[in-house]
Parts: structure tokens; C-alpha cells; sequence
């Protein structure tokens, strides 16, 4: 059953987490093509189009941390200490996503593109800042998820 419900959480990871921290990252400077070219219908929907992946496979990416909590208690390793790091960082990431970078989405989103609704260059500078940090804190997950510090089947 571990081999199982690891299989689901990686496959999970992959499948939800890769396109939202791909897709973010392509946010900004997409906001700023559509800023610069403020006619031009195909950068507008290609921002509208990253932003609908952001949240969508921010839904489901609830399933990363159900089956890692899952694959974790089949292990017996809730309590080792790259676990609850890892838990951490999860959860820190969550926050960034859901508080500071798909609302500032929204916002560009919304106001499609005009400096009068907060679609200045500072506006996508924070968001890259704060999607750049929700990248590296996924990273870093990964990486422990990998290596597990102290764990005897750590690499």
C-alpha cells in the first residue's frame, strides 16, 4: 500500500504542482506584454489563460498533501523531523499561493491590463517576487522530500 499512495502523492505533485509554479511564473511577464500591447487580444487571453491554470491546479492540488499525510502515516514517519519541515514549508507555500499571488492574479486580471487597475510594471514585479519565493519554498520541499535528513532510506 506505500508504493501505492507514494505512487499518487508524486504523481500528484507532478501533475498539479508543476503546472501552477510553471504558469505563475509565466504570469508576469505576460501581464507585461499585455501592457505593452494593450490592443492585443491574444496577450490578454494568454494571461486570463495562466491565471485559470494557477487556480485550477491549485484545487487540486489538495491531493499532494492528502496523500502525502497518507503515504506518511503508512511509513510511520509523521514525526521525523524533514517530515514536519517539509509539512511546513507545504503550508507556507499554500499561504503565499493563496494569499499573496493568486490575488494579486486577480487583481491584473481583472483590471485587464490598465495602469488605472493596478497593471503597473511594480504591480507584476511583486507578484514575480512573490511567486519566485512560492517556487523556491516547493523547492525546497522537494528536495527534502528527496534527500530526508536523517531518514535511513535518505540518500
Amino acid at each position: 500500500m506505500t508504493k501505492f499512495l507514494l505512487a499518487v502523492h508524486v504523481l500528484a505533485a507532478i501533475v498539479a504542482v508543476g503546472p501552477v509554479t510553471v504558469a505563475a511564473s509565466m504570469f508576469p511577464p505576460a501581464v507585461r506584454r499585455a501592457l505593452a500591447s494593450p490592443d492585443d487580444a491574444r496577450a490578454v487571453e494568454t494571461v486570463a489563460l495562466l491565471h485559470r491554470i494557477c487556480r485550477v491546479y491549485a484545487l487540486v492540488g489538495v491531493v499532494v498533501p492528502v496523500f502525502g499525510f497518507a503515504t506518511a502515516s503508512d511509513m510511520g514517519v509523521l514525526g521525523d523531523t524533514w517530515l514536519v519541515v517539509s509539512i511546513a514549508l507545504t503550508a507556507v507555500a499554500a499561504l503565499v499561493l493563496v494569499a499573496l499571488v493568486l490575488p494579486r492574479q486577480s487583481a491584473l486580471v481583472e483590471s485587464g491590463g490598465t495602469r488605472d487597475g493596478g497593471g503597473t510594471r511594480e504591480a507584476t514585479v511583486r507578484l514575480a517576487m512573490f511567486t519566485g519565493l512560492f517556487n523556491l519554498l516547493w523547492a525546497t520541499v522537494t528536495v527534502l522530500m528527496i534527500v530526508r535528513p536523517g531518514s535511513t532510506t535518505g540518500a
